[in-house]
């Protein structure tokens, strides 16, 4: 029996759709899972698909049924799991033999991972693209050695999503650079959710709309600017039935927002690189506030409920369509300034355009616009994303709408923290003069940090002892 040409380990949902892919394309993989009947019992569901899998049984055997040299996929859960894998599989291999870590593991622990491998070649990917995304084309973001990617770029670009026939995977840079990305990507669908959720809210408590006026505003957005997968399945979603209770299916879901960290990461990350980046942390706090749900109902009961009701001839859903346009476009200004910034520090020569067309299929985030955003960063990487000429002129047109909504909200006790800090980004970034000084002058009177002067020079100080 010829020998497979990739491995796989961790037949989880993400894993089993990831392997199916890989043997759809073509090529002969052998798999592994901790618990062997899963691994039966995953090769015997897998159909005509099965004559292209090998189950294993052990590593040992895992590792025999491959080509040589060797290339592994992880599928294991994020932290310690990836680490107890790489320890019990590299002795098995040779130094020649690949590992890759298709994981969502923190780019700082991919990072480490590198440095311990020495010379032992080793792949850090985001993948992106849920399971649907897996197993039909993700999004995929490689970070390593590129000596390492190209020998497995045939099947990782087979396996991807396409754009007008372009593979949706591309090699970002050397260590973590892949997993950086992928955080990144996350970040800006927290940020793209949340501004989802909060149109909704407006629609739901302000406008007073039902679930199917809804979800019918949301598929008439996705015919226009805004069309992308996250509204496409907004839409969907408010139009779902409860099979059980037969009520719509929003209206049985509880209000609390879970997260595995990925969207945390960027956060904290955008502080240790001094990276503007408002709406995503804005979504994060969202998701952490909206776990609170006992603590927000003791608000409501002391403070009463806020009045939500707006004039439909004081805010139109055209409104609330151009203030979501504006948010998204500053959204992935903050994401790609993220990203640029990390390049810098970390040594990685980013490549915005080719993150921006690694993103237009397959992954979450996937839209009309990032087509448009991909040809705006090969003209100008350096620029701020919200600068470019035609992201200009779409602000220039939707800004006001998005301070009517933010305004709206705040007038009627609706929360829009994502929409509203993408306003706030927004002022900021057309402020020639801001309100820093104030902040060094302070600065200065309490610690004698000093200041610049317009005038010249660097660690001047006041004159806050005759004050």
């Amino acid at each position: 029996m010829s020998k497979a040409e990739i491995g796989l380990i961790g037949l989880g949902t993400m894993g089993a759709a990831l392997a199916l892919n890989i043997a759809d394309k073509g090529f002969d993989i052998a798999v592994w899972n901790r618990t062997t009947q899963k691994t039966h019992d995953f090769h015997d569901d897998a159909g005509d698909l099965a004559a292209r899998i090998t189950p294993t049984d052990t590593l040992e055997d895992l590792v025999a049924n491959l080509k040589s040299p060797r290339a592994i996929i992880l599928m294991v859960p994020a932290g310690d799991p990836v680490d107890d894998q790489i320890k019990a599989l590299r002795p098995l291999l040779d130094d020649d033999d690949m590992i890759i870590d298709a994981g969502n593991a923190n780019f700082h622990d991919t990072n480490r991972r590198v440095k311990e491998a020495g010379d032992l070649p080793y792949l850090g990917i985001g993948v992106s693209g849920g399971e649907e995304g897996a197993r039909f084309g993700p999004s995929i973001m490689g970070g390593g050695k590129r000596e390492y990617w190209d020998r497995v770029a045939h099947i990782l670009q087979a396996i991807s999503a396409k754009h007008k026939g372009q593979p949706c995977a591309t090699w970002m840079g050397e260590e973590g650079a892949g997993h950086f990305v992928k955080a990144v990507h996350n970040g800006i669908e927290y940020a793209d959710m949340q501004m989802i959720a909060e149109a909704y809210g407006i629609m739901r408590d302000g406008l007073g709309m039902d679930n199917t006026a809804i979800a019918e505003t949301f598929a008439t957005w996705d015919k226009g600017p805004l069309r992308s997968y996250l509204i496409e399945i907004s839409g969907k979603v408010a139009a779902a039935v409860d099979p059980e209770t037969g009520k719509p299916m929003l209206d049985v879901i509880v209000d609390a927002a879970g997260q595995k960290g990925t969207g945390r990461w960027t956060a904290i990350e955008a502080q240790h690189l001094a990276a503007a980046i408002p709406a995503i942390e804005a979504a994060v706090v969202a998701r952490n506030l909206s776990a609170q749900l006992e603590a927000r109902a003791a608000g409501e009961a002391l403070f009463g409920a806020a009045p939500h009701h707006i004039a439909h001839d004081v805010l139109s859903l055209d409104a609330l369509e151009e203030a979501l346009i504006a948010g998204k476009i500053l959204c992935y200004a903050q994401g790609f300034g993220m990203i640029e910034k990390a390049s810098d520090k970390y040594g990685w020569a980013l490549p915005l355009p080719a993150i921006a067309e690694v993103w237009r299929e397959g992954c979450i985030i996937r839209s009309d616009m990032l087509d448009d955003m991909a040809t705006a960063l090969r003209e100008d990487p350096d620029r701020n994303l919200m600068m470019a000429s035609g992201f200009a002129d779409r602000l220039k047109h939707t800004h006001n709408a998005l301070r009517i909504v933010v305004a709206q909200a705040a007038l009627h006790g609706l929360a829009v923290p994502a929409l509203s800090s993408g306003l706030a980004y927004f002022d900021a970034m057309r402020t020639a003069r801001g309100t820093a000084n104030m902040i060094q002058g302070q600065r200065d009177f309490f610690g004698a940090h000093g200041f610049a002067r317009f005038d010249g020079g660097e660690d001047h100080h006041g004159p806050w002892g005759d004050t």
